[in-house]
């Protein structure tokens, strides 16, 4: 986004050709990465087993997830099929474009709480790590003196 800005405002023609075909570029690399990041996040729904609550905000996220995908890749497609890479992109375009990347920030914001709030594809498996008195090869439940669990410093356990 910033790269099409910078191309709508510089005076220098050559300087904002440069950036119009870089920017123009990684719109359309971002738009392939998206659609990526839709599918894998989709294939990955299939097989979680949650509560109602927890699906329900997977859905939020997802939701948010297909419009910001369409919403990059139309602009992509606008950008890279419909005007010269090296041209000034329009007001039109960079408002649609910085509303694009709002929707990618929420959406972002929405998985981020999944995951941290509902923990949300985090596996409920023990979170384990040498301490540094630790010697190499001893396993690290050795080293506890109570024969639990040692963590982290730091880590809460899961």
């Amino acid at each position: 986004m910033a790269l099409l800005l910078a191309a709508r405002l510089l005076r220098r023609e050559s300087l904002a050709a440069s950036a119009a075909t870089v920017g123009t570029w990684n719109l359309c690399l971002g738009a392939a990465a998206a659609l990526v990041a839709l599918g894998t996040g989709l294939s990955a729904v299939i097989d979680l087993h949650v509560s109602d609550a927890v699906r329900q905000a997977i859905s939020q996220h997802l939701k948010w997830a297909m419009l910001t995908t369409l919403l990059v890749v139309l602009l992509a497609v606008w950008r890279g099929a419909g005007t010269a890479a090296s041209s000034r992109p329009s007001w039109l375009f960079l408002v649609v474009l910085m509303a694009a990347s709002a929707a990618l920030v929420f959406t972002a914001y929405r998985g981020g709480k999944n995951v941290y709030e509902y923990g949300v594809g985090v596996g409920a498996r023990k979170i384990a790590a040498r301490s540094f008195e630790a010697p190499r090869g001893d396993p690290v439940d050795a080293m506890c003196p109570d024969g639990c669990c040692c963590y982290c410093a730091g880590m809460d356990p899961v």
